[in-house]
């Protein structure tokens, strides 16, 4: 089959050339939607943009595990595949750099998929995404679910969830993650228009900073003089080299200054508004998105700490949930970590002052403490406090 025609039934959901059993199988969702554009339309909007940057960026910033669990505790399994998968998913992304695509493209579209590729031996290899628009899911007569996608050699293929790392938003079906962009359409096309009334009215305006109107209304100057008048008002008072230089006019002539209207500027200002809306479309407090207008410095860590607690860890979870059930598989005893501490620390003096009352009770030791702040562990014969 042509990528092609292949491409052609995922802009038209029609899913019929791949169907392998002879009832009728059951698209879950058409390959194309109008949500793509929205996406781009959306990330136009400076808020939006800041929100999935400022989440995808942190998730991929922070630091990832594999352990081993046994009725003992847990050890770190540094060499098992997964360890160097989340090193390397693939031949053109470091682990961050596929960590940081996975939550944008779920922040966007409301789904991440990346394909899994085995060793001989069973062990993952690889992680490939696949952009959203190319993914269509399908439920076959048997209950299962078949991912057909475009990979990036342009070459269809076909899936089973073992297969494939699916990342999604919360799902009205259980199966496809629905974008936070579809669900507040209104939102974002109040703020896109007001974001497009603004522009326009810079582009389009023909409202001068001012006027000369005649004293004597009933005298019109000719053309030519009017031209003279012109050209010499504009050499003497245009331009950042004559700003704020006195001007004097005279045959009955005065100059009447104007300013926006009240409607214009109201319209501007109901784009700040604009901005907290977004925020809570996505749980970012505003000061994670620079936006100052009503921030304190007693607040801006307690933003800090509420973004790492209510707005990554859900994510942070879902993710770690997502390898356990694709990646190691249902029973296994290895399961992924991704560590938060650093964002959950506060600052220095109460994290310090936490770490001693940590060791008094004996709940940390100070190499515990000493590896977490990135220092080596501490010298034999060393005093054993904080």
């Amino acid at each position: 089959m042509k990528a092609f025609d292949f491409l052609s039934r995922f802009l038209t959901g029609d899913t019929r050339a791949e169907r392998r059993d002879a009832a009728p199988v059951e698209p879950i969702l058409p390959f194309f939607t109008d949500m793509h554009v929205g996406t781009h339309q959306a990330e136009n909007l400076s808020t939006v943009l800041a929100c999935v940057n400022a989440i995808s960026g942190s998730i991929a910033a922070l630091d990832t595990y594999v352990y081993r669990r046994d009725p003992a505790g847990r050890t770190e399994a540094p060499s098992h595949p997964a360890a160097r998968l989340l090193r390397r998913p693939n031949d053109r992304q470091t682990g961050p750099d596929w960590m940081e695509w996975t939550l944008a493209s779920v922040l966007l579209h409301g789904n991440a998929v990346s394909v899994i590729e085995w060793d001989g031996a069973g062990r993952p290899a690889s992680l490939t995404p696949i952009p959203w628009p190319c993914v269509g899911i399908t439920r076959l007569p048997s209950g299962r679910l078949r991912y057909d996608v475009m990979t990036w050699d342009g070459k269809p293929r076909s899936y089973f969830p073992e297969d494939i790392f699916h990342l999604r938003d919360r799902s009205d079906d259980g199966v496809i993650g629905r974008s936070r962009i579809s669900r507040a359409r209104e939102v974002l096309a109040g703020a896109r228009a007001l974001q497009d009334y603004s522009l326009s009215m810079w582009r389009n305006q023909a409202v001068p900073s001012g006027v000369i109107t005649l004293l004597d209304s009933k005298s019109r100057p000719d053309p030519a003089t009017m031209a003279a008048v012109k050209a010499e008002f504009k050499s003497r008072m245009s331009g950042p080299r004559n700003a704020r230089e006195v001007m004097f006019l005279g045959g009955g002539m005065q100059w009447q200054g104007m300013s926006l209207s009240p409607e214009d500027a109201e319209a501007l200002d109901s784009r700040k508004y604009s901005v907290a809306e977004l925020c809570r479309i996505y749980g970012v407090p505003p000061p994670i998105v620079q936006d100052y207008s009503n921030n304190t410095f007693t607040n801006a860590a307690q933003a800090s700490l509420w973004f790492a607690q209510n707005t990554l860890m859900p994510w942070v979870r879902k993710i770690e949930a997502e390898f356990a059930r694709s990646i190691f598989g249902q029973g296994s005893p290895f399961e992924l970590v991704i560590d938060m501490s650093s964002l959950m620390r506060g600052d220095y003096a109460s994290r310090w002052q936490s770490y001693g009352i940590a060791v008094q009770n004996s709940i940390l030791t100070v190499d515990e403490i000493r590896e977490q702040e990135g220092y080596n562990p501490r010298k034999e014969g060393a005093d054993a406090t904080v």
